[in-house]
């Protein structure tokens, strides 16, 4: 049986359920005069809109992605080592900071160096090859401490200088491959078979029956030719023959003999002259005891008779003078002799030299006219043929650059931001992606709003999280198409858009921002003070073209007030005119 209380409960709880379905219906119950309330449209009012005092700043909007600058595709010019087999890369290019001499990769085992320069590796550099790239080439050489000259030719120095830069890094400089080797051993026999060849055939040519008399007789004139030079040398030489030095000996003896026997009689002439010495007297007695008598002088002597020695002195000099004459005519007469065994000579010379050009030149018509000259002459084409080939070949043999082995790079150092092929995969286009270390962001905006920006105007970058950095607006176009381009996965621009290029002005804080999409407003005009602006779609132009505004002068009466516009941003314009901060104006109405 029930307890009371649990009845009583039962009762509420009906009462509440038949309550509420009853105020359920009535709800839904309205009279026709009801219903024609809620269908009449309401009463029409005027939408208006403060007029306000703010500072007023125009940006345009740019929504693109935040990289790092300066992106640029890294391709190799050509082969990789020395022979143009499959390019399998054996070292992949690693992400990370590249400076200039750095290793960017290997393919087939060999090196692939980055250096700056604008010049593109485009060719092999041979011995000998000149031009910009290998200026370039050079100059950064000498900034890695290798100190080539400067001169554009890939010449002895510069080729020192590369095999140290190799070295210096563990690889051996490009050396000539087995297969240039063998080419320039090839040409090598070619040059001496060619020699061998025209000695054939030159031998050939003299052997012949109307060349082989001419030649001998040709040789027998160049010895004449030699005899006589020989014996004008030796008169020029000997200045006396062996009879004349014979006479000459005699003629000086002679003299010598005459000077001595002039010397004797002019000795003998003088001790005849000389006068004689008187003798002193002595006395025997003592001294007498009284005076002395003075004794009388010496007694004279007669003149010495001279005439003999002075005879004899004339004889001596007569001599003297004849063996110095006979002297002189010997000189005289050997100077003649000696200028006629000369001109004898040198009379020979010109003789012999004559009979050798005569032989010279029957020779060589024989030579001419014989059928063997032609072998002869075509031996020699192919004897200069063959040396000119190994010449050019010289000329570019040795230690050489492949084209893949170096990449010239713009700008040093750059990050590798990108790389696009694995060890083990072949070489075919790009390999990576450098960039540079600073920040862009690069993004379109429409064509209307293109036409507000100029290059150099400042912008603000704001993150997902509100974070905002300063940046300026560096390229608009065509300079900034590249980059845009390459940001974009399909690399096409969209239509009725302008690429632009936003660069922060500094990477700090922004480097976990990289590759997210970012917002930056570039700044393209700002009031710089408060000025007085209203919403934009409370102006309206009038039938004459100038701008109005409706101010609410009382609840649903307005008044027009004409107005000047000035700069727009953020769906206000700075307006000038009847107005006050306060004011209401119309943005609408129904």
């Amino acid at each position: 049986m029930k307890s009371p209380r649990k009845v009583l409960l039962i009762v509420l709880a009906g009462v509440l359920v038949i309550a509420g379905a009853g105020w359920a219906v009535s709800t839904r119950l309205r009279s026709p005069a009801d219903e024609a309330a809620l269908r009449r449209p309401p009463r029409p009012s005027l939408v208006t809109a403060p007029v306000e005092r703010v500072k007023l700043t125009s940006t345009v909007v740019v929504s693109g992605t935040l990289e790092y600058g300066s992106p640029l595709a890294v391709t190799l010019a050509g082969v990789v080592g020395g022979q143009d087999a499959l390019q399998r890369a054996t070292r992949a290019p690693r992400p990370g900071r590249l400076r200039e001499g750095g290793l960017l990769m290997e393919v087939n085992g060999r090196p692939v160096f980055v250096l700056t320069g604008k010049v593109p590796m485009h060719r092999t550099i041979v011995p000998g090859a000149k031009g910009a790239d290998v200026r370039q080439l050079q100059r950064a050489l000498r900034r890695l401490g290798h100190r080539p000259p400067v001169t554009g030719v890939f010449d002895r120095a510069t080729v020192a200088a590369v095999t140290r830069f190799y070295a210096r890094k563990g690889y051996t400089a490009q050396q000539p491959t087995l297969e240039a080797r063998q080419q320039r051993e090839t040409l090598r026999k070619a040059v001496r078979t060619a020699r061998e060849t025209l000695a054939a055939e030159r031998r050939a040519l003299d052997a012949g029956r109307d060349v082989l008399p001419l030649k001998t007789r040709m040789s027998n004139a160049e010895a004449d030719l030699k005899a006589a030079e020989r014996a004008l040398d030796r008169a020029v030489r000997q200045r006396l023959t062996p009879e004349e030095e014979t006479r000459w000996d005699a003629a000086e003896a002679a003299v010598r003999a005459a000077e001595e026997k002039l010397l004797e009689a002019e000795q003998a002439l003088a001790e005849a002259t000389r006068p004689p010495t008187a003798a002193p007297t002595a006395s025997t007695a003592g001294p007498t005891p009284t005076t002395t008598a003075p004794s009388p002088g010496p007694a004279p002597t007669p003149p010495a008779d001279t005439r003999l020695p002075e005879l004899r002195v004339a004889n001596a000099r007569a001599e003297l003078d004849a063996a110095r004459a006979a002297l002189d005519r010997l000189e005289r007469e050997a100077g003649e002799a000696r200028a006629g065994r000369l001109e004898e000579a040198r009379k020979t010379v010109r003789d012999r030299k004559e009979a050798l050009r005569t032989a010279e030149q029957a020779l060589r018509q024989a030579r001419h006219l014989s059928p063997a000259r032609l072998k002869v002459a075509g031996a020699k084409e192919d004897l200069a043929a063959a040396g000119a080939l190994l010449a050019e070949f010289e000329r570019t043999y040795g230690t050489t650059i492949p084209p893949g082995e170096i990449v010239f790079l713009p700008k040093l150092p750059v990050r590798l931001h990108k790389t696009q092929v694995k060890a083990g995969e072949t070489v075919e286009k790009a390999v990576a992606t450098v960039t540079g270390s600073s920040f862009v962001v690069a993004g379109a905006v429409e064509a209307a709003d293109a036409d507000l920006l100029k290059e150099g105007m400042r912008a603000v970058i704001e993150t997902e999280t509100g974070r905002t950095y300063p940046a300026t607006l560096t390229a608009i176009g065509e300079r900034a198409a590249g980059v845009a381009a390459r940001q974009k996965d399909d690399g096409e621009q969209e239509a009725g858009s302008e690429p632009v290029l936003i660069t922060p002005s500094s990477a700090a804080g922004l480097k976990r921002w990289s590759g997210e999409t970012v917002t930056a407003r570039v700044t393209v005009g700002a009031t710089g003070a408060q000025v007085l602006a209203v919403p934009s779609a409370a102006v309206v132009t009038a039938a004459d073209g100038r701008p109005r505004v409706q101010v609410e002068v009382a609840p649903d009466q307005v008044k027009e007030v004409e107005v000047r516009t000035g700069l727009t941003a953020d769906g206000k314009v700075e307006v000038t005119g009847d107005l006050r901060a306060g004011d209401r104006v119309v943005v609408g109405g129904v």
